[in-house]
């Protein structure tokens, strides 16, 4: 779990509970449309080929 004072919880408002589903359905419009407007990219931790190695034994081999 995120400590509260974490910046992805304030910044994404998660710091308090959502009173009812329209307004959680409501504040992840307004969320996605402003993370839109500005192209917000993920930032993965590793590359692809980083995570094959990783991830190796989850998948079997061809």
């Amino acid at each position: 779990m995120l400590p509260s004072a974490s910046p992805l919880s304030s910044s994404q408002r998660l710091d308090r509970r959502i009173p009812g589903k329209q307004t959680l359905i409501d504040e992840i419009a307004t969320w996605e449309d402003d993370r839109n407007v500005t192209h917000a990219k993920a930032n993965w931790q590793f590359t692809t080929a980083d995570a094959r190695i990783k991830l190796k034994h989850l998948y079997p081999s061809i």
